[in-house]
């Protein structure tokens, strides 16, 4: 049996912790096994919050490249984000991550982007962060509640909703959802392909309803694979779609 890989996105001092350790509680409880918890080397220690998580080490990004080593034995692994750092960064790095996995039996479970509500209420700036995160999300956890007004919470689900955004809406309430074995289902729900086992591709010079008819020996069309919106880059290296420092909005 493969262990299932759960990516935790969200800005630092959201409660990610504690979310974990409820959907590890309560969502593995019908199934068993074993867990654990691979934090970000830049997320600060958190001695209450750490103390109700199973096995936990910590992970690295260097130069693009993921480092994280897997305990044995482990059933689900939750792989917690960066908090203060840029979350497409972090993501374009785990799918070769999970590729050099392959012999180890790993796969994706799924992406979950946890909201701190009032940060969000407060800095619109932060709309992009988290509409890049909801991107490659599969379910979203509306956190930190406390003190925001309804009609804000109602405008940011029908911001997605009216996209058709495929991603599960989810309340979390003093650290815990309703439904946590259902918020663990690993099926994807995230509008990106990036994270598929069949690539997606672009085929230059056809449209998107066009047939594809090639005969065999020519070469009238190039076949390249597909780049994620927030994954490309423009020339000189930056990003098309940049988004704010989370960094700067957090104490």
């Amino acid at each position: 049996m493969a262990t299932l890989v759960y990516f935790v996105l969200g800005a630092a001092a959201s409660g990610r912790r504690e979310i974990v350790a409820d959907l590890i509680a309560h969502g593995m409880a019908a199934g068993g096994g074993a867990a654990a918890v691979l934090l970000a080397e830049g997320e600060q220690a958190d001695e209450a919050a750490d103390a109700a998580l199973p096995v936990t080490g910590r992970w690295t990004l260097a130069d693009g490249v993921m480092d994280a080593e897997l305990p044995a034995g482990i059933d689900k692994v939750f792989i917690l984000a960066d908090g203060r750092a840029n979350p497409v960064d972090q993501l374009e790095a785990l799918r070769p991550w999970l590729d050099a996995q392959a012999g180890a039996a790993v796969e994706l479970g799924r992406i979950l982007c946890v909201v701190n509500c009032t940060l969000a209420e407060a800095n619109p700036p932060l709309l992009a962060w988290y509409d890049a995160c909801i991107h490659f999300s599969d379910v979203v956890l509306l956190a930190r509640r406390d003190g925001v007004a309804n009609k804000w919470l109602s405008d940011f689900q029908n911001r997605y909703r009216d996209q058709f955004l495929p991603a599960l809406f989810e309340i979390v309430k003093q650290g815990k959802v309703k439904n946590p074995a259902m918020v663990l289902e690993p099926q994807a729900r995230r509008l990106t392909h990036a994270f598929d086992e069949d690539a997606d591709w672009i085929i230059d010079g056809l449209a998107e309803d066009d047939d594809l008819e090639v005969e065999e020996g020519t070469a009238e069309v190039e076949v390249t694979q597909a780049v994620d919106p927030y994954f490309a880059r423009k020339i000189g290296g930056k990003r098309e779609r940049e988004l704010p420092d989370i960094a700067g909005f957090l104490g």
